[in-house]
Formats: structure tokens, C-alpha cells, sequence
């Protein structure tokens, strides 16, 4: 059974940089069976971030055909990808297209990603569109099994991983000089003694 994802809009006071709070709606993404659970699990899952009131303002289902989150990043896009399948009666080109929500860092690592989610894929298509999504954070349902304790801690695992910064040239140096200068203060010593 695929899962059906809902995007809930929670609307809740949200300490703003200046000190002042401000009121605040912001998606997420809930996998659930009905409308009723999407709520409910929302609920939930917003307790656990949220200590004043929150408001569920919106459910609806998100038309996402898959969710992939990547390690060291922090944005959700979505990539539309269209299926190209060729048909043999009419002689023209079908296009099919999906939505899959992809965690990445920036528009071109969102695009890596996606080609890296559809390697397998055995026909052919297009990457048309990649835009940034307004998804604060996803919620996958798990049953609560064995196996599925392990697929959410690695979900969660990936989900909240940090980005890795780059080092900068300059900063590589900087530290190569910190280095050396350790090591021969190092010396330094050991021949003092």
C-alpha cells in the first residue's frame, strides 16, 4: 500500500529575531490514512515543538508521489519529473508527470538528487521543474515494529542531519599554518629538554 501524505497548515505564535512574537502558518507533511488521523498525528507531532497554542488551519493531500530526505541538508524541494513513454498506435510522445519531494541544500543539489532517486528508473524522462517548497518538515507513519523502529530512527537520522560546510581555500591554509606552527613549537621543546 503506498502512502497517502496530507500537508497540514499549523498556525501558532512564533518568537520572531527581534525578540518580538509574531503569528505564524507554516506547512508540513504528514503521512497518514485518513484526514481524521492526519490531524490527530499532527497534533501530536506538533506538541512536541509547539508549548503555546497552535491552531490546524488546512489539511489537504499533498500530491507527492515520493518523499526522500538526504543526510547534511535542510530544505525540502520539489522536483517535477515527467515520464516519457511512447506511444506506438498514434506514433507521438505521452508524458506523464509526478511530484517527489526532495531534501537538498540548493536548486542544483535538488536536481542531483532527484537524477540519483529515479537511477533505477528503466524509461526515460525529463526533470522540467524544481522549485523550493514551503515544507517546514516531514512526519512518515511507522507502526511501531522492529523493522519500522529502524527505518524511522534512520528516517529521523537523515531528516535532521546537519549540512557539512564546505572549507574555503583560505581556510584550509590558515589551518595547515596553525598546524605547522604546532609542530614546531613541538620540536622546539624537545630539544629543550
Amino acid at each position: 500500500m503506498s502512502a497517502t501524505w496530507y500537508e497540514c497548515k499549523v498556525k501558532y505564535r512564533k518568537m520572531s529575531d527581534t525578540g518580538a512574537q509574531k503569528v505564524t502558518t507554516e506547512p508540513y507533511l504528514v503521512d497518514a490514512i485518513s484526514y481524521t488521523e492526519a490531524e490527530t498525528r499532527i497534533n501530536e507531532e506538533m506538541k512536541a515543538y509547539i508549548s503555546d497554542e497552535f491552531k490546524i488551519t488546512n489539511i489537504k493531500v499533498a500530491n507527492f508521489a515520493e518523499i526522500h530526505p538526504f543526510e547534511n541538508t535542510d530544505r525540502w524541494f520539489k522536483s517535477k519529473v515527467s515520464l516519457i513513454a511512447f506511444d506506438e498506435e498514434s506514433g507521438k510522445e505521452r508524458k506523464t508527470n509526478m511530484y517527489l519531494l526532495v531534501q537538498a541544500n540548493d536548486v542544483k543539489e535538488a536536481y542531483d538528487n532527484t537524477v540519483a532517486v529515479m537511477k533505477d528508473t528503466m524509461g526515460e524522462y525529463t526533470i522540467p521543474a524544481i522549485t523550493e517548497s514551503p515544507i517546514m518538515d516531514v512526519f512518515p507513519y511507522f507502526s511501531g515494529e522492529e523493522g519500522e523502529l529502524d527505518r524511522i530512527h534512520r528516517f529521523n537520522e537523515i531528516k535532521d542531519s546537519v549540512p557539512e560546510v564546505e572549507e574555503t581555500e583560505e581556510a584550509k591554509e590558515i589551518l595547515e599554518d596553525e598546524a605547522l606552527a604546532l609542530v614546531s613549537a613541538d620540536v622546539d621543546l624537545d630539544e629543550e629538554e
